[in-house]
């Protein structure tokens, strides 16, 4: 009944809540990121499974630019963010966009995080059962390892939560999230270095697809 039910409910009343009461300093975020990005932008909006695999528009605070190299590449990230980007990463800021995508009901408050579009026929039948709920801006796997968590291991930690979505279930990881936040565990390392926690090959499959669109182009 909570998870058919109750759930988007509670999602729905508590991110209208939260834009309405801090929709001010999103704003304010915004504006300086728009400067400081040099008109490149200060949301950053890309495709994402939702739930059932359904794609839909995440949507983030911005904190890079868009500067490219003499090759017409994109400059390296650590070249590209800004001081202003660092801050809203350190504060763990970034993510406060997506209470538009929860009111809208693409995502939920609690969740598997959403991945990219392309790692989807990779899944097998069992880790593809995370997409049996909508994405969370928060999840189990956040608050059992985050950024240092073996893909596998997510993945593991994903299942696990749609078997047991419960209210119960949902307010420990809010106090477990908010927890972290406070003690600044894993907060302002991003997503992690994918290389690193990527022990299904998802990302260099990846790489190895835009390498061969860009031989194509």
């Amino acid at each position: 009944m909570y998870k058919k039910y109750f759930k988007r409910c509670i999602d729905f009343i508590i991110a209208f809540l939260a834009l309405v009461i801090i929709g001010w300093f999103i704003l304010l975020v915004a504006i300086m990121l728009h400067f400081a990005n040099k008109g490149a932008g200060a949301f950053f909006l890309q495709e994402r499974p939702g739930k059932d695999g359904k794609p839909f528009k995440v949507i983030k605070f911005k904190t890079m630019t868009d500067e490219r190299g003499v090759d017409g590449e994109l400059l390296p990230d650590i070249q590209r963010i800004t001081k202003i980007g660092k801050l809203v990463r350190s504060l763990s800021i970034d993510e406060l966009p997506q209470f538009i995508n929860v009111l809208k009901g693409d995502m939920s408050l609690i969740g598997p995080r959403p991945l990219l579009m392309h790692y989807l026929p990779w899944y097998t039948p069992e880790q593809a059962r995370r997409h049996e709920v909508r994405p969370g801006i928060t999840g189990w796997a956040q608050v059992n390892g985050r950024n240092h968590c073996k893909l596998s291991r997510k993945f593991e930690l994903d299942v696990w939560y749609v078997d047991h979505c419960t209210l119960s279930t949902d307010l420990k990881i809010c106090k477990l999230t908010i927890l972290n936040i406070i003690k600044r565990k894993d907060i302002g390392e991003g997503t992690g270095n994918m290389e690193e926690v990527d022990d299904l090959g998802f990302h260099q499959r990846y790489l190895q697809l835009l390498e061969g669109r860009k031989r194509n182009d």
